[in-house]
């Protein structure tokens, strides 16, 4: 309230002109710091965020590679960029003897590799090795003159993964290059970043399309996503993450003496496979008649045989929310 009666509802111009506030600079410092990168980057969304990379990193002597089940904004931002189909390749899930093979075969000509993954894959749950995947990368690293340079989008995973909170990049003891994020997940707010080194977030600054010819956040969004960040990064924002994590370990546990199916992990995002396309219409028919809402996830969204209904255990949710719940799938699957 204090930044909209301050600053306004709006920026009134894109940042270059007279579109920065004070709230986006103490935003993009709070977030580098989070994340543990030396700058960062604020755009209107994860979405545009991870476009702004593609249009950053993309030349003509640039190889991209993605992991199969990379969200859309990733593989638009390849398409974004014009990356023509014999500059980039696509490696099995999380399959690094796949991503191997994939950097093995880059052309010669190829200055710099671009090695680009979710963190957390939003429809199941489950993480990048992120320190697999850079094990990987740097015994490639010296065949190109520019090397080769990971990049995350870690949404899913900021806020909510990781002993801390700071995403799949703590989990796995390593960092990505990049990371792109969103204000919107773990958060609550709007908005998006990018984070990397100085001279990446430079570059960014300078030749993101979706970051320059654009009004930012406003003042108000920027100053509830600063917030957020340091809620997250103190006391109030361990105790949310504790009782996140414990209640997702119920739920799974739950799932699993029930005998139901889910992809093992520790994430809130709970897939709960029903590999059947009726049942799964009508068991979340009947969770949101007990006012529970989870989503199903049917073909063409996932192949036939992968029915899912998806589950996202919140830091509000109680010992008896879940033991509800739980009560409910046992009514369902009997």
């Amino acid at each position: 309230d204090q930044a909209a009666h301050r600053f306004g509802a709006g920026p009134g111009a894109v940042r270059f002109i007279d579109g920065t506030f004070g709230p986006h600079a103490e935003l993009e410092k709070a977030i580098a710091g989070f994340v543990g990168r030396p700058a960062a980057r604020i755009f209107n969304s994860a979405y545009t965020a991870t476009l702004g990379v593609g249009l950053t990193l993309t030349s003509k002597r640039t190889f991209w590679i993605g992991d199969e089940l990379n969200h859309n904004c990733i593989i638009r931002a390849m398409r974004i960029a014009n990356v023509p189909r014999e500059r980039r390749a696509i490696f099995k899930h999380n399959d690094v003897d796949d991503l191997d093979a994939c950097l093995r075969s880059v052309p010669g000509g190829i200055e710099r590799v671009i090695v680009i993954f979710d963190g957390i894959f939003s429809m199941r749950g489950d993480f990048a090795p992120v320190d697999r995947i850079d094990a990987i990368v740097n015994s490639h690293h010296e065949r190109f003159p520019q090397g080769v340079v990971t990049v995350m989008d870690d949404s899913h995973g900021i806020g909510a993964y990781g002993a801390t909170g700071r995403g799949t990049d703590e989990h796995c003891g390593v960092a990505a290059d990049i990371m792109t994020g969103t204000f919107g997940k773990a958060f609550g707010v709007n908005g998006g970043f990018v984070a990397g080194s100085a001279e990446l977030v430079e570059a960014v600054r300078q030749k993101a399309d979706t970051y320059i010819y654009t009004n930012p956040l406003g003042a108000a969004d920027a100053a509830a996503a600063l917030a957020a960040v340091r809620i997250a990064d103190g006391d109030e924002g361990r105790r949310r993450l504790a009782n996140l994590g414990a209640r997702t370990a119920q739920f799974r546990a739950g799932l699993d003496a029930l005998g139901l199916e889910s992809i093992p992990g520790p994430h809130p995002v709970v897939p709960l496979l029903v590999r059947d396309t009726e049942k799964a219409r009508a068991w979340v028919r009947g969770l949101f008649e007990r006012g529970v809402l989870a989503v199903g996830l049917t073909f063409p969204v996932v192949p036939r045989g992968d029915e899912t209904i998806r589950f996202q255990v919140n830091a509000d949710h109680t010992e008896a929310d879940i033991d509800e719940l739980l009560a409910i799938l046992k009514d369902l699957s009997s």
